[in-house]
């Protein structure tokens, strides 16, 4: 009978060997919800930054993570049908980029997590309760955009000392854009600047919009952050140089793209940080509960050979206060 006992149990050893060597690590499901085009999201490098963050944090697509990924290439009609396919997908987490994406899955669920990678106000733009305490299914990343706008303007009036007529590129298709241009109104008021504003939520919408700046004599443009004109930022920067227009977007990008004056946060570090919300949340942690993070950085990044295209000569004291200068 020992015999027969020991023979079980080493029986029962080799039959439960296979299933332990075989046993299939638990698959995290990620959802990548982006509201410019794949494209945009793989030549800009935020979709890289963030793979590559999740496996720095040992998650490898193909063996623990799965990634359902999104792109609704600018074109707001498509969000609330891709919000859809998200959630019947069954991800445990989303990662989003867009106010107007934001604005959806708000819509769409007060359940599955959502990290975001871009806001300028994420209190403003209705999906938290505050920058501490989300409260909510939202958390993420914040690019601060609103409390930029001064300092934007301030950078203009060195680089253009006669500023008086300042155009605003916008998207009036992004519903966060309103509360925002009340800010950008506010604040080129109190510089004693004239505002010109002009909507682009289509290429053609741009190409004419320009134009129009140009026809109304504006001194300088700034073109609001948004998730399509991201995609558009070497469309934008080359008419501001056929137009000779002075232009600043808020991130460094845009100077990189052929844009002037790029002042802001290095928007990929925030698809970097993305991944760190996502892992914490996959291990328990509530959205609500994690505080939304603002930026810790910002650059000045500054295009020399565009100001010398369009006929500007920039101030020492610019160049000084800048962290990258294109030649």
């Amino acid at each position: 009978m020992i015999a027969r006992r020991g023979f079980v149990t080493v029986l029962g050893g080799v039959l439960a060997a296979p299933q332990l060597l075989f046993a299939q690590p638990k698959v995290a499901r990620v959802g990548f919800f982006y509201f410019g085009s794949r494209r945009s999201a793989m030549e800009s490098g935020r979709y890289a930054a963030f793979v590559d963050a999740m496996r720095e944090l040992g998650y490898v697509e193909g063996r623990n993570l799965a990634i359902e990924a999104r792109f609704a290439d600018g074109r707001s009609e498509r969000l609330a049908g891709l919000a859809e396919e998200l959630l019947r997908s069954k991800v445990d987490v989303i990662v989003a980029t867009g106010s107007t994406v934001y604005t959806v899955l708000k819509r769409a669920t007060t359940t599955v997590p959502v990290v975001i990678t871009v806001s300028a106000d994420a209190v403003l733009d209705g999906i938290a309760a505050s920058l501490a305490h989300p409260g909510a299914n939202f958390t993420g990343l914040s690019t601060g955009n609103l409390e930029l706008y001064p300092k934007q303007i301030e950078l203009l009036k060195l680089a253009v000392p006669k500023l008086s007529r300042v155009a605003l590129l916008w998207n009036s298709e992004n519903t966060a854009q309103v509360a925002r241009l009340k800010v950008m109104r506010e604040t080129t008021k109190r510089a004693g600047l004239s505002l010109i504003e002009v909507s682009g939520p289509t290429p053609e919408d741009i190409e004419r919009g320009f134009a129009s700046m140009a026809r109304q004599r504006a001194d300088a443009v700034v073109i609001m952050n948004d998730t399509f004109f991201i995609q558009q930022l070497e469309q934008i920067a080359s008419l501001a140089l056929k137009h000779r227009l002075p232009s600043l977007y808020g991130a460094v990008e845009y100077a990189e793209a052929g844009g002037f004056i790029g002042y802001g946060q290095r928007v990929l570090d925030n698809f970097h940080g993305a991944a760190t919300y996502v892992d914490k949340i996959l291990k328990g942690a509530r959205p609500g509960d994690l505080p939304i993070e603002q930026p810790m950085r910002l650059e000045l990044a500054i295009n020399r050979r565009t100001a010398k295209a369009i006929g500007l000569s920039i101030p020492p004291e610019l160049l000084l206060r800048a962290d990258k200068v294109i030649e």
